[in-house]
This record gives structure tokens, sequence and C-alpha cells, in this order.
């Protein structure tokens, strides 16, 4: 059994947390037996003085047996 990591980039328009939780979500979709997620960077689009639109770059670790060719 290998563990591998994929990086990607979850969105929200409510806080960083939610913007993980999207991009988990999203993944355990494609990616079976996922095991962490490392948050490695946080950003956020500012309008008028107001934070919105909260990106989230992770790293996703999942165990892959050899037959997952997700992502």
């Amino acid at each position: 059994m290998q563990v591998k990591v994929v990086e990607l980039v979850g969105e929200s328009p409510n806080n960083w947390r939610d913007a993980v939780q999207q991009v988990v979500t999203d993944a355990s979709r494609s990616i079976p037996n996922i095991s962490g997620v490392e948050v490695y960077n946080l950003t956020a689009n500012v309008t008028n003085g107001r934070l919105h639109e909260y990106k989230a770059n992770v790293k996703i670790a999942y165990a892959d047996d050899g037959g997952n060719n997700a992502l």
C-alpha cells in the first residue's frame, strides 16, 4: 500500500473552514481512503474592506491500493 498526496484548492463564500471542508467533500467523491489533510495556505478576496471568497490550498493524503487512478 502506498500513501499518495494531491494538492487542491477549496473555495467558500463563508469562511476558510468551509473552504477546506468543500475540497475534502469534493475529493472524497473520486478518492477513496482519504486519511488526512494539510492546510498550507489561506487567502481571501477583499472588496470594500470586507473579506469574501475564502480560499484554502490543501494537500490531501490517501491510501492507494494500486488500483486507484483518482485525479
